[in-house]
């Protein structure tokens, strides 16, 4: 009895073993392996019964894990390489977007991109093209990599005479096939090696200006990003030449005015000084003809007071075309302009400033720099004073004061050609920022010149505009005292 009961237990314990501890050992150790990561681990299967069943159900759920994380690791590598390709564009953008707005002329800027954009794309060859007003010929602005005997046969074509330079108002970025045939227009790329050509076209809102050209080696597929990249690439050129076209019309406009401006000062001071030497001239010949010993003296005088006068025109012509604004502020140029007026003069001079206001455009300081200047003109040559007071006033509406304690003059004075055409000049200058200007003068008494800007000065035609607003007055006006 004794001793089957010893065989019995060792019965049990074998097949308890064998059919439940063994099986949750291997559950175990699967399920552990799991946990590591290693979603391989799989559980033999030997039996139907329960703990077989359990096996499969194990088996398939780390097959369903492994599935989900194999394809979320490559949906996590795909991920990353478009961030990484994001990233690429981003950059490239950054860096043409600088480059554009750095060049300073269209054969920089335009040389510059077509190496930039190759090398972004991989390309073989870069070519950018501009089309003229009625987009009829392509002028080659640059080329990168570009075969010398295709340089010099395509550096002006036709539209329509290949594949180059033959778009629609309507085209968008595409890939040419290359196809190598002697009747083809492209057969010159294709005895270059070159199998495909991308063309981009050059728009400024909505305006066709030209296309840049990429030639390729080999088979290439562009994608909708790498389109939109492209587009990308061209507006910022399009947009780089617009601003160096707009800088360049911009330096012709400051030309043009720095011209009219002399012209204007040459007109109204030296003109008038020698129509006045033209007429004592002919006194002087009449005089002399008629042996008029005292008219050719008084002609001699008036032609050598009329000479110095022209000379110190001439020197303070020099002296406004020399200096320049600061872009911060009127003070200094202002300040440097009455230094010169002392040292030209050897009147005594005093500046005053005071008050707080926004520092004014470039273009206006230009104008009240000029109506100063002419005041202090007017002093030099009419007022027989010994001081001259330059006061600042500023604030929302700056206020710029020119007095002497000259002579001064009256009602009767005003109506002289030589007043009149200074007061004109800074009537002039007034107006073209919307400014006022009173002049106020009584004999023995000096003059007073005070010039009043608006809140918001401007220049050019919303000056007008900007004073009727305002409720003002004509830009000039003469007080009696």
């Amino acid at each position: 009895m004794m001793a089957l009961a010893i065989a019995g237990a060792v019965v049990m314990l074998y097949t308890g073993y064998q059919y439940v501890i063994n099986p949750l050992a291997n559950l175990q150790q699967a399920l552990l392996s799991i946990q590591s990561g290693n979603f391989t681990a799989r559980i033999k299967v030997d039996t139907d019964d329960e703990f077989g069943q359990v096996a499969n159900g194990f088996n398939g759920m780390a097959s369903e894990l492994q599935g989900l994380y194999e394809g979320l690791e490559a949906q996590v590598k795909i991920k990353t390489q478009h961030i990484e390709a994001q990233r690429a564009r981003l950059e490239s953008l950054y860096e043409i977007s600088a480059f554009s707005a750095s060049a300073a002329s269209i054969e920089e800027l335009s040389s510059g991109f077509a190496k930039r954009v190759r090398a972004v794309v991989g390309a073989d060859a870069a070519v950018v093209r501009w089309s003229d007003d009625a987009n009829q010929r392509y002028l080659m602005l640059a080329a990168d990599c570009f075969p010398q005997e295709m340089l010099d046969s395509e550096r002006s074509m036709l539209a329509g005479a290949c594949a180059c330079g033959n778009l629609k108002s309507d085209a968008r970025t595409r890939v040419i096939p290359i196809i190598e045939h002697e009747e083809s227009p492209m057969r010159a790329c294709a005895r270059a090696g070159f199998v495909n050509v991308v063309s981009v076209p050059v728009r400024l809102q909505q305006r066709l200006l030209g296309e840049i050209d990429l030639f390729f080696r080999n088979d290439v597929q562009l994608n909708s990003e790498e389109m939109d990249l492209l587009d990308a690439l061209a507006s910022h050129l399009a947009n780089g030449l617009e601003s160096l076209r707009a800088a360049a019309l911009e330096r012709e406009a400051a030309v043009g005015e720095e011209r009219a401006l002399l012209a204007r000062e040459l007109h109204d001071s030296i003109a008038q000084s020698l129509s006045f030497l033209k007429i004592q001239v002919q006194l002087l010949r009449n005089a002399s003809r008629n042996a008029q010993p005292d008219k050719v003296q008084e002609a001699l005088d008036e032609l050598d007071t009329g000479l110095r006068e022209s000379i110190n025109d001439v020197r303070e012509l020099l002296v406004h075309f020399r200096t320049r604004t600061n872009t911060d502020d009127v003070e200094a140029a202002l300040q440097e302009t009455l230094l010169k007026f002392k040292h030209q003069t050897g009147l005594i001079t005093h500046f005053h400033v005071n008050g707080a206001g926004l520092p004014l455009p470039a273009d206006v300081q230009v104008q009240v720099l000029h109506v100063v200047q002419e005041a202090l003109s007017n002093v030099r040559k009419h007022s027989q004073a010994t001081q001259v007071h330059l006061d600042v006033h500023k604030g929302e509406g700056w206020r710029f004061v020119v007095r002497d304690d000259g002579r001064g003059f009256g009602p009767e004075v005003r109506e002289r050609q030589n007043v009149h055409v200074g007061i004109n000049i800074m009537l002039e200058r007034a107006s073209q920022i919307g400014a006022s200007v009173q002049v106020q003068s009584e004999l023995g008494q000096g003059t007073t010149v005070q010039l009043t800007l608006p809140a918001y000065p401007v220049t050019g035609t919303n000056a007008g505009a900007l004073k009727q607003r305002a409720g003002e007055p004509d830009a000039m006006k003469l007080v009696d005292e």
